[in-house]
């Protein structure tokens, strides 16, 4: 999709190009991030790099100033624009290369494993980043990844790929349910205790799963029953305080689509 192979059959068409065969077109409005490889030039100061991929993009420096300062100080590179990229640790060069990605304002960004190494407080700026300029933008942001939190963080539709064919094409939360219609529902309450009712105070598909006083853990099927009625059903029982509802993780899901497909 980024044009660098060429396979040996099929179609593939983004914003109307083949990207192997119209490849200087189709790079002018592309980003790519690949985690393992870099697009900065090893033994000059990452601040060389971008001004090289300014004059490549023929950006006019206006577009490029502002595009520096905000991705300079989002992703803190301040100290970093001077420093050779052969001697930045993974984590500085990756934010660089995000930065480097994103120089041009592309219209679609493809990003390969693009957090790796990257401390928890960057990830999280990078993820707010990649959702506004998809947001206020329109950019289109294609990525692959198995960090399961960037899954969870960043979208919308989620294609599952094993064996060389899609398996799988929906959102997160229509493959959660496909993977796993079971929520675990759990409740602090007063005013009672949900552990030694009776079976026929539970509606069916609302399963005791743990208790103690003040406290119950449930399985919820929301084929059987939807999380509000199991809620309503509970609070004429006893006076809810508080409650969390969680489903199958991204990780679960994957797991169990692994599974399934025998991949």
């Amino acid at each position: 999709m980024s044009g660098i192979l060429t396979p040996d059959s099929g179609k593939c068409q983004v914003n109307g190009l083949t990207p192997w065969e119209h490849r200087r077109r189709h790079v002018q409005s592309i980003g790519v991030v690949f985690g393992q490889r870099s697009q900065l030039w090893w033994d000059v100061p990452v601040a060389d790099s971008f001004l090289l991929l300014r004059d490549i993009y023929r950006l006019d420096n206006a577009t490029y100033r502002q595009s520096l300062e905000e991705l300079t100080s989002l992703l803190q590179l301040e100290e970093l624009l001077q420093t050779p990229a052969r001697q930045l640790s993974l984590g500085q060069r990756m934010r660089c290369e995000i930065a480097a990605s994103l120089l041009h304002r592309p219209e679609i960004l493809f990003l390969d494993e693009p957090t790796i190494g990257l401390d928890a407080v960057s990830k999280i700026a990078v993820r707010e980043y990649i959702k506004r300029i998809n947001k206020e933008r329109g950019t289109t942001v294609i990525l692959t990844t198995h960090d399961m939190q960037d899954i969870e963080a960043l979208t919308e539709r989620i294609i599952f790929i094993g064996k060389g064919r899609i398996l799988q094409d929906g959102s997160l939360s229509d493959l959660k349910k496909y993977c796993s219609p079971w929520k675990t529902l759990t409740v602090e309450y007063s005013g009672g205790d949900l552990a030694f009712d009776s079976e026929n105070a539970f509606l069916p598909g609302l399963a005791l799963q743990s208790a103690v006083p003040g406290r119950a853990v449930f399985s919820v099927d929301t084929k059987t029953l939807s999380v509000s009625q199991a809620v309503s059903a509970l609070s004429q029982k006893v006076e809810i305080t508080d409650l969390t509802v969680t489903g199958a993780s991204a990780e679960e899901m994957v797991a169990a689509l692994y599974k399934e497909y025998q991949v």
